[in-house]
């Protein structure tokens, strides 16, 4: 199961939007269930975040949607949000898969 959500942040507010969102990252790594859980910033629009998340199957992501931290990131980035977040979910049909052993962590 994927899921691409797509955050955009008030004008002026991408710098504490971004911070926010890091901040979830190493907690979201000890999920069992969550097998990929990438943030991404436009080149184009610094105000549009994007999380590619790939989870075990839908139980996984009730887990992670249910966290306390999950939800209090919400609660933390409602007043810097520029409407509503955008969730997609999607089924994997294909890809291809790279070995990384480090956790890309730019911008940490």
């Amino acid at each position: 199961m994927v899921v691409v959500a797509k955050i955009k942040a008030l004008a002026g507010q991408e710098a504490e939007m971004k911070t926010a969102l890091l901040e979830i990252i190493p907690k979201v790594k000890q999920e069992p269930g969550t097998l990929v859980y990438s943030l991404h910033q436009d080149q184009n629009d610094p105000a549009v975040f994007l999380f590619y998340e790939k989870y075990a199957d839908m139980e996984a992501l009730v887990a992670h949607s249910s966290t306390p931290y999950f939800k209090q990131l919400f609660k933390n980035i409602k007043s810097l949000m520029d409407g509503a977040p955008e969730i997609t979910m999607y089924t994997e049909l294909a890809g291809i898969n790279a070995d990384i052993s480090a956790d890309i962590s730019a911008g940490i």
